[in-house]
């Protein structure tokens, strides 16, 4: 039902909102607490950490809640720990609380896809799947790039404030239209983690974290990169944040399409900025009509890169939907964890004109586990044949 995906899709802007709504100020955070900005990148990462090191179990551990409450549980907790962030609390605090929430968001994304296809045929699942991860796209488009905004005008605090009324507004609709939903059948643990022992599921999660590694070695410092490598001021980096999100939001819908047909082949083409994108940075050069058609393009390409993820782990797993989107984002998240910390070392020890190039690395990676995986796949089906 169309309604549960857009209900979800709204809950993923405000969680999207709080995790990379500090792209946008991480300089100005940096600048207030007197560190550099790769300690302020620890916002971003640490948030990334705690879900790639704890999604899969919470996860596990919920599977048996009512998903409304759950989802309301998670949003609440944003609501929260946004509001708190917004006083420009010690930095110690501040990474409390940007930590806190970080525990819920993969049981929130799971639970959200889950509600969305509980009642789909599977030719509609991805394109539900997509509306769902619209939220990612949206937030790039409205919430992120206003919050960056709104930080340049005043000061970076109102930039959870923003985090906060998203929040606010999600917790609302979700307690008002989504229905209860409590589990009729708890799947067992053992049926769950199974899929941990399958080869094409590991390569196919080996692929998420170098993909998403390498889009954010790039993309977590996207307003340091704008600003220092191509010369652009705080309130230019917002109308590119907008303008990356307004192309997102037609990427998600387009690979939603295309993922119904097409998996692997899908990703396939997404995953290729990983390398195009760098080399179009780097001729771009300073020429601002030619970086705005690369950023242009970097949004178009980057903006399904959770939505293929989650898609292509869950075709190595289907019946284990809940267990595969959880790691999914754990894996993904780890992958933002890497690629924040390698992005920010290669800024201080290189400078930022070189963290582009990491996503080419990681790219190429992500490539090799998706050739293993159809080979693995392929040897599989003809062992299958020869014993029938």
């Amino acid at each position: 039902m169309k309604k549960y995906a857009y209900i979800g899709c709204l809950g993923f802007i405000a969680v999207i909102t709080t995790e990379f709504g500090v792209i946008g100020i991480l300089p100005p955070v940096a600048e207030h607490y007197k560190i550099s900005i790769d300690k302020a990148g620890y916002l971003l990462s640490a948030f990334a950490l705690i879900i790639a090191l704890t999604g899969p179990f919470m996860t596990l551990f919920t599977s048996g809640f009512d998903r409304k409450k759950i989802m309301l549980a998670a949003i609440f907790m944003f609501l929260i720990t946004g509001f708190v962030s917004s006083f420009s609390p010690p930095f110690w605090l501040l990474m409390l609380v940007r930590i806190l929430p970080a525990f819920l968001q993969p049981v929130y994304i799971a639970t959200a896809l889950s509600v969305a296809v509980s009642q789909a045929d599977n030719r509609k699942k991805n394109e539900l799947m997509g509306i769902v991860f619209n939220g990612v796209a949206i937030a790039m488009v409205t919430t992120v790039p206003f919050a960056t905004w709104i930080a340049g005008l005043w000061s970076w605090e109102y930039s959870f404030m923003i985090q906060t009324a998203v929040s606010l507004i999600a917790l609302a609709v979700i307690y008002f239209l989504l229905p209860p939903m409590p589990v009729k059948e708890k799947k067992s643990y053992g049926n769950q983690v199974r899929i941990l022992k399958q080869p094409p599921f590991i390569l196919s999660t080996m692929t998420n974290f170098f993909m998403i590694t390498a889009w954010f070695s790039t993309y977590s410092y996207f307003a340091d990169y704008l600003n220092k490598a191509k010369g652009m001021d705080t309130s230019m980096v917002s109308y590119m944040l907008l303008l990356f999100g307004i192309i997102g939001v037609m990427a998600n819908g387009v690979a939603g399409k295309m993922l119904n047909k097409n998996i692997a082949g899908t990703t396939a083409i997404f995953l290729s900025g990983t390398i195009l994108i760098p080399v179009l940075l780097y001729f771009s050069d300073g020429n601002l009509f030619a970086t705005i058609l690369v950023i242009g393009v970097w949004g178009f390409l980057y903006s399904p890169s959770f939505l293929n993820a989650s898609a292509y782990m869950i075709s190595s797993a289907p019946d284990s939907l809940e267990f595969a989107n959880s790691l999914a984002t754990s894996f993904g998240n780890l992958g933002v964890t890497v690629g924040t910390t390698i992005g920010g070392w290669i800024i201080v020890t290189k400078g930022v004109a070189y963290i582009p190039w990491i996503g080419v690395v990681f790219g190429l990676l992500a490539f090799l586990m998706m050739i293993l995986k159809s080979r693995v796949e392929k040897r599989s089906q003809v062992v299958s044949i020869c014993q029938n």
